[in-house]
């Protein structure tokens, strides 16, 4: 029993260095989505690939989005990080 203990917390702590590192590459997106980035560069390019998987299924939800002109989902995806973190 000792072991299995000992492997479920070291699951949830790697599962929450996971979510920490993807919440702070969803903060610099964001960030970096307020200049003109230049979409060659491979920084861009990664950050691009590495959350757009995430980020696309949620704006197909939210039917408000090209009216106002921001994109809430990068929130959303906070929201759901916050409560999986906690939730674990």
């Amino acid at each position: 029993m000792f072991i299995l203990s000992n492997l479920i917390g070291a699951v949830a702590e790697i599962l929450n260095l996971v979510l920490t590192i993807f919440y702070w590459l969803i903060i610099i997106r964001a960030l970096i989505s307020w200049v003109n980035p230049d979409p060659y560069n491979s920084i861009v390019q990664f950050l691009h690939k590495v959350t757009e998987p995430v980020l696309a299924p949620i704006r197909k939800f939210l039917p408000f989005q090209y009216n106002i002109g921001i994109d809430l989902s990068p929130i959303i995806v906070f929201f759901l990080i916050i409560f999986v973190k906690r939730f674990l």
